[in-house]
């Protein structure tokens, strides 16, 4: 008798069948099997996680009551560099002990970058057709492979706790009285974030013009974006006066000296520093930057915003939101290259603009991503010279500051992707330029 030939003959039908009825279980199980490797990953690339320990060391001289901006930690003397608030957050770290300290960190930044996904794909109005926790499972699952994010776990960085606050802001809904506090709170442990609350507020200004020469009143035109800037901007400065009240030396000396001396936090034509400034270090051959920073990061602020403000006007908020990141982290003195975790936003951002579309617009979009993606997960930045103190990267050749510029290149392509976008939005026959309300969840 003939006997019936198998029909699957290489076991993959309980596979798909797997991901077809219960895809946020499947995702789970990608997403565990992908951090467990990379949990094993770091733990065979011996990471330091130097920063906690200076997180730890900051919070225990605020416990103590030793002077803040005095103090260096780890056998490489780093200095504090965040306002006090900082150090009255990072106090619980010197309650357990250094070994728990390391595997808590880790096991909160991931879940942290979990978050980060989610809100992201939230942002980008994705999946349409898919549980979201199981997309943000399996997205998170491949991306927490990028050097950004790498990078922030091997330092036990908080790059992912600042952008999870201000992603959070930026996808509540409009009438949510406290959207605002995330970025006041982010700006709080670190300034850089406070360009957010900038963004809401220019283009919450627009709006409110629009809506006064429209014949509406002064109370209309207090607009939920004006809010959100003003609760941002209430929150910080309650952070600051928090600090103040407990630490009201280090407050003092933090805004007085400490917030203007941008070279306190390395050296700044370094490798690891991909902002506009390291990048004009390395090509002018000298630390001294001077006025060229002062005019590119300048006229890449206004640019950054307009953009940003521009594309939330028009209802483009994950647009919004990753312009005004990329603009921060461009203009910035100093953006080391795990405070690029915007970098996954971004890479969500283009995947979603593929997804919407087809045929060759589609194929575009997903060269985009994809190139994006290698950048940021090449680690191209590290295949240059790069000793500490050696001050190699001041004598880089073309290719190797290049390859050493890869993020402030990214940067300033997603800015030229939108001026280009909200171009052919104000073309004849674009999209309606009108004020839509940005869906939240």
């Amino acid at each position: 008798m003939e006997l019936e030939q198998p029909t699957d003959p290489h076991g993959t039908a309980p596979v798909r069948s797997l991901l077809r009825r219960h895809p946020t279980l499947a995702a789970a199980l990608a997403c565990a099997a992908s951090f467990t490797a990379f949990w094993i990953a770091q733990r065979l690339a011996h990471v330091t996680m130097i920063d906690l320990m200076v997180y730890r060391a900051e919070g225990w001289t605020a416990r103590n009551g030793r002077d803040l901006y005095d103090m260096v930690a780890t056998s490489a003397n780093l200095p504090n560099t965040y306002p006090p608030f900082a150090a009255l957050l990072f106090t619980p770290l010197t309650l357990v002990g250094v070994p728990a300290m390391r595997t808590l960190a880790t096991a909160g930044n991931l879940a942290l970058f979990v978050c980060a996904v989610h809100l992201s794909l939230r942002l980008a109005g994705r999946p349409r057709h898919l549980p979201r926790p199981a997309a943000a499972l399996a997205v998170s699952a491949l991306l927490v492979w990028v050097e950004p994010v790498w990078t922030t776990l091997r330092y036990g960085q908080i790059n992912l706790l600042l952008a999870v606050l201000v992603l959070w802001d930026l996808t509540r809904k409009e009438t949510n009285r406290w959207a605002g506090a995330g970025i006041g709170v982010a700006a709080g442990i670190k300034l850089t974030p406070a360009l957010f609350a900038v963004f809401l507020a220019l283009a919450g200004a627009v709006r409110a013009g629009r809506l006064l020469r429209s014949g509406a009143g002064a109370r209309a035109a207090w607009n939920p974006w004006l809010r959100q800037a003003a609760v941002a901007t209430v929150t910080f400065l309650v952070t600051a006066l928090a600090a103040a009240l407990v630490l009201p030396r280090d407050s003092h000396r933090f805004w007085t000296e400490i917030v203007f001396a941008a070279d306190r936090v390395g050296e700044v034509e370094i490798t690891a520093n991909q902002s506009l400034r390291g990048v004009l270090a390395r090509l002018l051959h000298t630390h001294e930057t001077g006025t060229a920073y002062v005019v590119v990061a300048g006229l890449t602020t206004v640019l950054g915003l307009a953009l940003a403000a521009g594309s939330l006007l028009r209802g483009e908020r994950a647009w919004a939101a990753v312009a005004c990141g990329a603009t921060a982290l461009l203009v910035s003195p100093i953006s080391w290259s795990h405070h690029w975790v915007w970098g996954v936003p971004m890479l969500i951002l283009f995947g979603s603009e593929a997804l919407r579309r087809s045929g060759r617009a589609a194929r575009r979009w997903w060269v985009t991503a994809s190139v994006t993606g290698l950048v940021f997960c090449s680690f191209a930045l590290w295949w240059v010279p790069h000793r500490w103190h050696r001050h190699e990267e001041l004598h880089q050749n073309g290719v190797q500051m290049l390859l050493s510029a890869v993020y402030p290149i990214a940067g300033l392509a997603l800015l030229a992707l939108a001026a280009a976008r909200l171009w052919r939005l104000g073309e004849p026959g674009g999209r309606d330029l009108g004020i839509r309300p940005a869906d939240g969840g």
